[in-house]
This record gives structure tokens, sequence and C-alpha cells, in this order.
């Protein structure tokens, strides 16, 4: 956030520091190849709680704050019941998205209820997250539109901190140039891990199939906004270049660093190549210790080879050895024919 002087105004120099320290100008920019790094998971609870400049580091376990406290541990005491791997993030209540505190939306099912309160978290877990029924203390409403979450954690990381409020405005300000303020709804939310990707955001909508997706983009800029919304949004045209991963899908091999666009597979042909080489004539564990490993007859055949080369050397001696011998008796013979003629 930039500075403000006694007069008033905002100290430039800060704000420029800012973003080259934790903003778009940072070095570490685009330095990470960013697919493959979200983990899998199948479903997204956001908790509706004040704003992202009131919260704290850890928001889902500080005591100030009970909600968020009290429905993070009932998804981790039930976390063994609960059949589909569940994310909690907090959001922020604004009004632009008529969403109050208490208020939960639930990805990919496109649900919301509203009211949610300490007394009513055990009720609400064991009813939706466990038993996969609706709310027996609240009313299910549906979801509709696209919703894109933008981490502005500040507290957690002021990479997030300085990306997310920036971005927050920018897409505020392109979907009212676009009409799109009953269609696209846009909130700031806590921690999604990793805040080195920073703008990180996600972004659920429904696609062609009327599924939803879930797709979450990091290293996002103002610039990238735009595309965002004409891209992904309107065409469902996912974002290669800054595309982190998508819900219900196994994340690929993650390279360590961006050389070249990767493939859709995550893996370089030349390192498949290899590993395909130096893979062959192994052994692979499949399930329940049942092993797939192939007879490997490299090694016999090298063996075989020098057994034979061997075989062939000694048999090579042993005709010139039977060669020089009976050369040896044929000179002997000739010697002692001409020692008797000479008599």
């Amino acid at each position: 956030m930039a500075a403000t002087s006694e007069n008033g105004t905002s100290d430039i120099s800060t704000v420029v520091d800012d973003d080259v320290s934790f903003g778009f100008q940072r070095p570490e920019m685009y330095t990470e190849n960013l697919s493959g790094s979200v983990n899998p998971y199948g479903r997204h609870l956001f908790l509706c709680y004040k704003s992202h400049n009131d919260w704290p580091a850890r928001v889902e376990s500080s005591d100030s704050d009970p909600l968020p406290k009290r429905l993070a541990g009932a998804i981790k005491d039930r976390k063994n019941d609960i059949a589909v791997k569940t994310l909690l993030t907090i959001c922020e209540s604004r009004d632009c998205t008529g969403l109050s505190d208490g208020d939960v939306l639930i990805f990919p099912d496109l649900n919301k209820y509203r009211g949610l309160e300490e007394s009513n978290v055990d009720s609400f877990v064991e009813d939706v997250l466990v038993s996969g029924k609706p709310w027996s203390l609240g009313t299910e409403e549906t979801v509709t539109g696209s919703y894109v979450f933008v981490c502005a954690h500040n507290s957690r990381d002021k990479r997030c901190g300085v990306c997310g409020p920036v971005l927050i405005e920018k897409f505020s300000e392109e979907i009212g140039v676009r009409g799109l303020k009953d269609e696209v709804f846009v909130s700031a939310c806590s921690h999604v891990g990793g805040h080195k990707y920073a703008g990180n955001l996600i972004i659920y909508s429904k696609v062609q199939d009327g599924k939803v997706s879930g797709h979450w983009y990091g290293y996002v800029t103002p610039n990238d906004v735009a595309e965002l919304l004409d891209q992904h949004i309107k065409k469902g045209e996912v974002i290669e270049r800054i595309w982190r991963g998508e819900m219900g899908v196994p994340p690929v091999e993650k390279a360590d660093k961006v050389v070249e666009p990767p493939l859709v597979n995550g893996n370089d042909v030349k390192e498949n190549t290899k590993d395909e080489k130096e893979n062959t004539g192994g052994c692979c564990q499949g399930a329940n210790g049942f092993s797939c490993c192939r007879d490997d007859n490299s090694g016999a055949k090298k063996s075989s080879f020098k057994f034979d080369f061997f075989t062939r050397k000694w048999e090579q001696h042993e005709v010139f050895t039977t060669a020089a011998v009976v050369g040896a008796v044929a000179t002997v013979a000739v010697a002692y024919s001409l020692y008797k003629r000479s008599r």
C-alpha cells in the first residue's frame, strides 16, 4: 500500500518500491512453470467473512475469528467421513456480490447457504459435507454466473497483499465496461497456496457441457484481466501461459524452471526418450505388490557374447597347436629320410 505524507498525498516512491519488491515487477515473476502447482481436490467451500484487511495471517485458526476457526476445525475432525476432498477458503463479504458474513458458497455444486454461525457449524458439516444432503437448518440457493476469487491475504504474504487489490480493482473496472455486473463476480480471498505465484486467482464457472470448472491462475497481472474475461469466462478457453491447474484434475508433473512452453503432459520429449531408454527391462510395482517386471535379456546376450568369443579363441588356439605338432612331425620324418639316403 502507498504511504501517505502529511499533506495527504501518496508517496509514489513507496508504490514503486512495493511493485518491484512484492508486485508485478518483482524478479521472481515468470521464473517457474505453473502447470501442476495445484494439489488435487474435488470440492471448494468459501466462507464469507469480514474484509481481507481484517484477516489475520492464520484466519482459519485465529481465536479472534471464531467462525472460520470453528468451521475449519469441524471439517478437519470429520475429514475421514467426507468422501470428497474439500478445501476451505475465506472470501470477502462485499455488497456488489450480495454476500454477507456467514454465507457459504460451494463449488462445483453451485450451492449457497446463508447464516452459518458457530452454533450450527456441526449440523452444516454433517448434512452437507458428510451426508451430501441439503442443510436442515438453512435454505439452499443456486449460485449463478462466474466467480473470480483473488488472493489478497496481505497479513499472510505481502506479495498477495500488493497484487490482489490491484487485480480486484481492474476486474471490477473491466466487468463494468463489459456490462457483466450481474454475470461475473469478483471477491478477495484468503491464502490458496503458492504466494510466490502472485497474483493468484481462481475462476469458477459453468462450461458448455453444464459442468462447473475451477481453474487456477498465477503470475496474473492487470494486463491479463481482459483476456481472462474475454477468453476464459466468455469462451471457455484456458490461458495456458498463466494456468496452474484445475479442480478435479490430477496435477501434471511440474518442471523446476520454464525454459520453453511445456507440453500437454508437462514433460519434455528428450526427457521422456531418456526415461524410456533407462527403463528398458526394468521393473514397475503394481497394486497389491504385483510386479510387472520384464525379463532383461540384454545382460544374458552380453554374457553369451563374451563366452562365444573366448570359445572361439580357445578353438583357434587348439588349431594352431595341432598344426604345429603336425609340422614338427613332418619335419622329423623328412630329416630322417634324408639321413637314411645319405648312408
